[in-house]
């Protein structure tokens, strides 16, 4: 996972963005295009990069 490679924690990630990244990743919660672009931002990385490397 791109958060897991960064080496960010669940924790650090909801404290800096407010996103809770457990509930996407476990899949019981789906993501709106607002909450994927924040992540995108958040990870410096493209909406188009995001999906052309296939980002779990």
């Amino acid at each position: 996972m791109l958060r897991q490679q960064k080496g960010i924690t669940q924790e650090d990630a909801l404290n800096d963005t407010g996103i809770h990244f457990g509930r996407i990743e476990q899949g019981k919660r789906d993501i709106s295009f607002t909450t994927l672009h924040k992540i995108c931002i958040y990870f410096e990385i493209s909406l188009e990069d995001f999906f052309t490397n296939d980002f779990k």
